[in-house]
């Protein structure tokens, strides 16, 4: 049997999973790094989705997620969440990127979805210490999923070797 949690190294848009999770900005309209290949790759209609979101609701906060059609992509949907950007560890990073990470899992299972992958968020750009970051993705996925049963992968994408080595250490950790 596969284990729960997996992590790969490659590009996210190219997964065949029920969801894929964008590290978005607050604007949800795209931007660099992980966001605007996700963008990129899903074409006008993620775009239009966002817009049609931002009119419903506005900006999306650090630690929220929202949800859309995935336009081109294999997947069937993405989850749009936004990390915190460091700011040093003083204003409640840590707890916003787990709530970006819980309200993502959260959501996928809400809408019925099985699968999801994530890339490293708040990493990029925004800034927030790798290992510091996977140690957090992987200790709140590994919680919620011990509590519940309706997710059967999620797989940590990775863009690089570095961040795919510490995520295969933490995941050699868990029992999930």
């Amino acid at each position: 049997m596969q284990p729960r949690m997996q992590v790969v190294q490659g590009d996210i848009t190219t997964l065949a999973v029920d969801v894929i999770v964008n590290a978005a900005n607050p604007s949800l309209l795209g931007g660099g790094g992980v966001d605007g290949a996700i963008h990129r790759a899903a074409g006008p209609a993620l775009l239009e989705a966002c817009r049609q979101v931002r009119q419903l609701q506005g900006e999306c906060a650090p630690g929220h997620a929202v949800i859309t059609a995935a336009g081109n992509l294999p997947a069937k949907a993405v989850i749009h969440t936004v990390g915190p950007v460091w700011r040093g560890g003083e204003e409640n990073e840590a707890h916003l990127l787990e709530d970006a990470y819980r309200n993502s899992l959260q959501l996928a299972e809400a809408n019925g979805y099985t699968s999801i992958a994530f890339p490293a968020i708040s990493t990029g750009v925004y800034g927030y210490p790798k290992a510091a970051a996977a140690e957090i993705a992987v200790n709140t996925v590994a919680a919620h999923l011990t509590r519940r049963p309706q997710l059967q992968q999620v797989i940590f994408v990775c863009f690089d070797e570095e961040m795919t080595h510490l995520y295969q250490r933490l995941l050699t950790q868990q029992s999930v």
